[in-house]
């Protein structure tokens, strides 16, 4: 084990007791690929299964893998139209499991998202049966204020340049608080889980997302 990967075990191992105190549950590992064997372990077959928007799920996996197998799959990217789009969305709130990542995640198992629309956010809080969140460990910061930081200096504006959004931190690189076609109506701090193990974090190992 090379001094990175074992300071990726170390750290895991303390977001996850992190999140355990906060009800929720936490796993790690090292790579995309366990990661996306982890996931698969976590979701019975026959299950139906949404997503919000998430870099992080497509680069390990996960979407396409579900979208092949043996489960019923709302993705409101496969919509034709502006009325089937929403009731996708719509149907996401009665899912078995809702997939995504966070924005950031505290040492001490704290999450913290923003969220344009709403929906990744506010089903990550209430609806979906359980919430499988795929967290590379380059969104893990010590703070609630750096993850704030990270949300809004970091995810934010390259979640811009890739929906090709005009705005300050897309051209700037940095947060310009603004109040013009800005993707950060909504941030959600996940300080704890009222339902124990709804929300399972998997923390891997790897740079995902943004």
């Amino acid at each position: 084990m090379t001094p990175i990967e074992k300071h990726n075990e170390i750290l895991a191992g303390k977001i996850i007791k992190g999140l355990e105190k906060r009800n929720m549950a936490g796993y790690y590992c090292p790579t995309k690929e366990d990661a996306l064997k982890k996931a698969l372990e976590l979701i019975p077959k026959g299950s139906t299964i949404s997503w919000g928007g998430s870099e992080s799920i497509k680069e390990i996996g996960l979407c396409s893998a579900v979208k092949s197998g043996d489960y019923t799959v709302y993705d409101r990217a496969d919509a034709a139209t502006p009325e089937e789009n929403t009731e996708c969305l719509r149907k996401a709130f009665y899912c078995n499991y809702y997939l995504g990542s966070s924005n950031a995640i505290t040492y001490g198992g704290e999450l913290v998202n923003i969220d344009g629309n709403g929906n990744r956010v506010s089903a990550y809080i209430f609806g979906p049966d359980n919430v499988i969140l795929i967290v590379g460990l380059n969104k893990a910061v010590p703070t609630l204020e750096e993850a704030v930081s990270r949300v809004r200096n970091t995810a934010s504006p390259k979640n811009t340049l890739r929906l090709g959004l005009d705005t300050p931190c897309a051209n700037n690189g940095f947060c310009g608080n603004c109040l013009n076609g800005t993707i950060c109506c909504q941030t959600v701090i996940t300080r704890f889980s009222r339902v124990k193990d709804r929300i399972k974090i998997i923390l891997v190992g790897e740079s995902l997302g943004y």
